[in-house]
């Protein structure tokens, strides 16, 4: 049954993305005292319906995908079933600048989404292992540049990085420039920070599935760093020290902090010989690990040590800031995308559609919710950029023919109106056609 949750997975986010773009429309619309007809989450004939007070119809429709928020139009008299009443306000009645509002409420209520899950995500909180490097070869652009294994990424062109996602974010953003992009790094347990410059020219400019970390020679890596020693444990009552990088074991090399910690469990009560790296000198420590029995009577071992883990959490007050400014960054790391797609400096094959969509969708949510809300608030912002595109049919288009109806002072003639819808049409059709074709191409 798990090929269910990719499907289920697009419809709960296309739900959830759309239902809060309409009621963005839908708020502005009631605001104006336009007459709403319908709104509907979902297309197609209704499966279940209601009226409020004011002789609105909110629906379900039968295919999930999508939604709308209808309005009296004497343009559309004949778009939905309705009786008028004396006072109803069609939506042509309307001043031009409330039609702009309207058209921006879609928009802005998709990065209010983007806004509040990112607010619930920096309150919760979460922790992820520190983007560390591991083997840098000589002849990368890393290794040109002086990185080292074991250092830890804390920033890329001044933005912190936090996690490995934060480092390939900021990477993104410079998919086709030329210049160098600036890593800052620090050694695990060191206040002292240094920034190298690493070269890139035309970077992964036309390049169908830019590979970002293995192109400049990053290797993520999870190093046997001990950051933390918790009291009392037998690693405290042994002498290690917070920092202490692990280098072997009974003389047998240590490659990873997992290979560390299976070593740990699997030597209960067994006296062992480590060897770490305490700052640059070796030191040799005896330890043995303390006995667990787990509830099946089986025994493992237990040391009181931890990983390099970061965490990130604010207060609920702090934490609106940094949404709001986790959302800027987004909006404009979607913009400049776009326009490096549109000037070939970024592949138009990784314009994606449906298909891929359900597949991120249904992968993140098996991830996790946070993994979930995060890529939610991601495409939340990717569809209020492009609803804001100037293109007919879309909510861009609509505010365009709007701002020119205010400066000439009359409405644009409707054959102008009609060509733009035509050719609006035609563009969003294109678009999605090489999106589908884009996701198909991934799938073989």
């Amino acid at each position: 049954m798990d090929f269910l949750q990719y499907p289920l997975a697009l419809i709960v986010t296309l739900g959830v993305l759309v239902t809060f773009h309409e009621l963005g429309h839908f708020v502005i619309a009631r605001w104006s005292g336009v007459t709403v007809v319908r709104f509907s989450v979902g297309f197609g004939k209704p499966v279940w319906s209601r009226r409020d007070k004011h002789g609105t119809e909110f629906a379900l429709g039968y295919i999930p995908l999508g939604g709308y928020v209808r309005m009296l139009d004497e343009h559309e008299p004949g778009a939905i079933a309705y009786d008028r009443q004396v006072g109803d306000v069609s939506y042509n009645q309307l001043a031009v600048w409330w039609r702009i509002a309207i058209a921006f409420g879609g928009p802005l209520a998709n990065f209010l989404l983007a806004i509040i899950v990112y607010w619930i995500l920096f309150v919760v909180g979460a922790t992820s292992y520190a983007p560390m490097l591991g083997e840098v070869g000589a002849q990368s652009p890393l290794g040109r540049a002086g990185l080292v294994a074991n250092e830890e990424v804390v920033a890329v062109d001044g933005a912190p990085t936090a996690t490995w996602q934060d480092v390939n974010m900021a990477l993104a953003a410079r998919l086709g420039d030329t210049g160098s992009i600036e890593f800052t790094t620090q050694r695990p347990g060191s206040a002292l920070r240094r920034i190298s410059d690493v070269s890139i020219s035309r970077w992964h400019t036309g390049v169908d599935e830019p590979d970002l970390f293995g192109s400049l020679g990053i290797k993520p890596a999870l190093p046997a760093i001990i950051a933390r020693v918790l009291p009392d444990s037998p690693a405290a009552r042994a002498g290690f020290h917070a920092w202490d990088r692990v280098e072997s074991v009974d003389g047998e090399p240590i490659t990873g902090w997992n290979t560390w910690v299976d070593l740990i469990r699997s030597a209960p009560g067994r006296s062992l010989s480590v060897r770490v790296d305490r700052g640059g000198l070796l030191i040799d420590v005896s330890v043995v690990p303390e006995v667990r029995t787990a509830d099946d009577g089986s025994e493992s071992g237990y040391l009181g040590v931890g990983a390099h883990i970061n965490e990130v959490r604010y207060g609920p007050f702090a934490a609106v800031p940094k949404s709001l400014a986790e959302t800027w960054n987004k909006t404009l790391l979607t913009l400049n995308l776009l326009k490096k797609m549109l000037t070939g400096q970024v592949s138009i094959k990784n314009l994606s559609g449906p298909i891929t969509i359900a597949k991120v969708a249904g992968d993140s949510a098996r991830s996790g919710w946070r993994y979930f809300l995060s890529l939610l608030a991601l495409l939340s912002i990717s569809l209020g950029v492009l609803n804001l595109l100037p293109i007919p049919i879309l909510d861009g288009g609509h505010i365009m023919f709007c701002t020119a109806e205010a400066l000439i002072g009359k409405p644009v003639s409707e054959r102008v109106q009609a060509v733009g819808t035509q050719i609006g049409l035609f563009m969003i059709a294109s678009l999605m056609f090489l999106a589908i074709y884009n996701d198909i191409s991934r799938l073989f």
